[in-house]
């Protein structure tokens, strides 16, 4: 195992397909495609399932995913200790949504205060309405929020990341073990319905596309309750892989499954006033963004 081969298999986790990933790195997809078979043989583990439409991580995968980013990140730490920092100076005033707050935004902001020390970022924790009011009024410069709940006029957004939604499962279920399940065949067990960040009505939209009906034990605000009732097999749910963590706070396994219906992903991004002019702080901010999701294997890890 060696840094390349981390390379490959992140660009193809990111990226979701080794043709993309070969784009991006600007080699030979059989070069991607060795880098992850060596990965795996020598893990003893299948880190991707090959699916017609792309490269889906297994439950090991993302575990692997994790362990990759990090040693990527340190090494990247480790060559560019006395990389000049930016003298750009300013305060951002920068609204998120729970969910961005707690799975996406952390890492994000790290990273910012290590290449722009001298920008204060204030940060607020709202919900979507409070914060397209907080955008139009001007009291939040920009926002990360899950841009496929909004759908304002006066906005603009870009999505960044688009997180597939699959069905979360105790350990071992039988829909596990099938490999693929259907609505039809989840709306026979406990549902856990996650409300946080609208969650409850995104699932509901493309329940009612089906003319299906979840059979819902518990609704919650809660992504670790929704995790702790699946591991403990009171209930399954739906939810994106960007909250998704293969364990429950008990140390409980949580399987994921595929859907057989296409459901909406769980898309993050920015949004901002429509006629907005970003001042410096402002536009680095957004720059830092789009570069890192147009290119992230070029961006310090």
């Amino acid at each position: 195992m060696n840094l390349r081969h981390l390379k490959y298999f992140l660009a193809t986790a990111e990226t979701g397909q080794v043709s993309r990933a070969a784009n991006m790195l600007s080699i030979s997809q059989s070069s991607v495609t060795g880098a992850i078979r060596d990965l795996e043989a020598e893990l003893s583990v299948s880190l991707f399932v090959r699916a017609a439409h792309g490269m889906e991580l297994t439950d090991a995968g993302r575990e692997f995913l994790a362990s990759t980013r990090d040693i990527l990140q340190r090494v990247d730490e480790a060559k560019n200790l006395t990389r000049r920092r930016s003298t750009v100076s300013g305060v951002i005033s920068l609204a998120a949504t729970y969910t961005v707050l707690g799975y996406f935004l952390p890492y994000h902001l790290d990273r910012i205060a290590k290449l722009h020390p001298n920008l204060e970022i204030r940060l607020s924790e709202l919900n979507r309405e409070s914060i397209e009011e907080g955008l139009l009024n001007n009291r939040f410069d920009m926002a990360v929020v899950l841009t496929s709940n909004i759908n304002n006029p006066a906005l603009e957004s870009e999505t960044l990341l688009s997180s597939n939604r699959r069905l979360w499962v105790p350990n071992n279920h039988p829909l596990q073990r099938q490999g693929k399940a259907s609505l039809e065949e989840i709306a026979r067990e406990d549902y856990i319905m996650l409300t946080v960040d609208e969650a409850a009505h995104t699932t509901m939209k493309y329940w009612g596309l089906a003319n299906l009906q979840p059979k819902v034990r518990l609704r919650t605000s809660s992504v670790e309750a929704v995790r702790s009732m699946v591991a403990n097999g009171q209930g399954i749910t739906v939810l994106s892989d960007m909250v998704y963590r293969p364990w429950s706070l008990e140390g409980k396994r949580i399987g994921t499954v595929p859907v057989e219906m296409e459901i909406p992903s769980m898309d993050v991004g920015l949004a901002w006033r429509k006629d907005a002019e970003f001042d410096r702080p402002v536009s680095i901010l957004h720059a830092y963004f789009k570069d890192y999701f147009s290119n992230p294997l070029a961006q310090p890890r």
